[in-house]
C-alpha cells in the first residue's frame, strides 16, 4: 500500500494533537457514490479519511475542493483493498493524523460478471477481499478507536445481497457476507458502536454501459419509476452515522421500492 501525501501539512499530527470535529474514514470515495458520502459528511462537519485504489487524481481533486472550504480537514490515501495489511494500515495513518475516528464507511466494491462455467477461483477471492473481507478487518482495525467515541460504521451492500443477479453469483454472495456481517459486527460491538448498512437499488447505471431495454426493465419494476441519486445514499449514510441513535444491525434499502415487485 502506497500512502498519498497529506494535502494539509500546517496541522500537527498524533494522538496527542486529537481534532476536535469528528473523523470519518471512507472507502472509494474519490468518485460516484463515495465521493458524493465525502461531500455530505464533510458539509456535516467531519473531518474526513478518504481512500482510493485507483482513482488518484480524482481523490486528489475532490480532497483539494474540499480542502479549500475547511483548511485541515482531509488525508487522502491510495490502498488496494485486497491487501492483507491495508485495512490496518488505513485506520492506522487516519489516527496519526487526527488521533481519533467515529466513523467508518465501507463503500469500495468489486462488481463484475462471473458466468456459471467460466468463474474462476481467483475471481471469487477478489471478490469476496473487496466486498466483505475488506470492510470486517477494517472494522476490525477501527473498533478500538470507534468504540471511545461511541462510533458508527455503514457498509454499503446492495440489494443484490438478498436477489440474485444474473451471471453475478460470486458478487451478489459477498454482499449478502457482507450483509450478515452488518448484523453480526452490530451485535459483537454494541453497545458503543453502532453498525448498519445501507442496500442501493438502481442509483447510476454501470459505467460499462447498459442498453436502454434493460433499463426499462429495471425502471418498470422500480415503484418510484427513477434512479436514486448519489446524493440520497450520501444522505442516507449520513443520517445512519450521525442521527440514527437508536438503529443497529439493520439496513435500509434505498432502491425506489423496487424489492417490493
Amino acid at each position: 500500500m502506497t500512502g498519498m501525501e497529506n494535502l494539509q501539512h500546517s496541522r500537527p499530527h498524533g494522538d496527542d494533537m486529537s481534532t476536535p470535529r469528528p473523523v470519518a474514514l471512507v472507502t472509494a470515495a474519490a468518485r460516484r457514490i463515495g465521493a458524493a458520502i465525502a461531500r455530505e459528511l464533510h458539509a456535516a462537519g467531519y473531518d474526513l479519511v478518504l481512500h482510493a485504489h485507483r482513482s488518484q487524481d480524482k481523490l486528489h481533486a475532490l480532497a483539494g475542493d474540499l480542502q479549500t472550504r475547511r483548511a485541515g480537514s482531509i488525508l487522502a490515501v491510495q490502498a488496494d483493498l485486497r491487501d492483507d495489511a491495508a485495512p490496518a494500515d488505513l485506520v492506522g495513518q487516519g489516527m496519526a493524523r487526527f488521533g481519533r475516528l467515529d466513523a467508518l464507511v465501507n463503500n469500495a466494491s468489486g462488481f463484475y460478471p462471473t458466468p456459471l462455467g467460466q468463474a474462476t477461483p481467483a475471481q471469487w477471492d477478489e471478490l469476496f477481499a473487496v466486498n466483505a473481507r475488506a470492510p470486517f478487518f477494517l472494522a476490525q482495525a477501527a473498533a478500538p478507536h470507534l468504540r471511545r467515541q461511541h462510533g458508527a460504521i455503514v457498509n454499503l451492500t446492495d440489494l443484490h445481497a438478498r436477489q440474485p443477479l444474473a451471471n453475478h453469483a460470486i458478487y451478489s454472495a459477498a454482499k449478502a457476507a457482507l450483509a450478515m456481517l452488518t448484523r453480526s459486527l452490530a451485535l459483537e460491538l454494541a453497545p458503543d458502536v453502532r453498525v448498519n448498512a445501507v442496500a442501493p437499488g438502481a442509483i447510476l447505471w454501470p459505467e460499462q454501459g447498459k442498453d436502454d431495454a434493460s433499463k426499462q426493465q429495471i425502471l418498470a419494476r422500480t415503484p418510484l419509476r427513477r434512479t436514486g441519486t448519489a446524493q440520497e445514499v450520501a444522505e442516507a449514510v449520513c443520517w445512519l452515522i450521525r442521527d440514527a441513535g437508536f438503529i443497529t444491525g439493520q439496513t435500509l434499502n434505498l432502491d425506489g421500492g423496487r424489492e417490493l415487485s
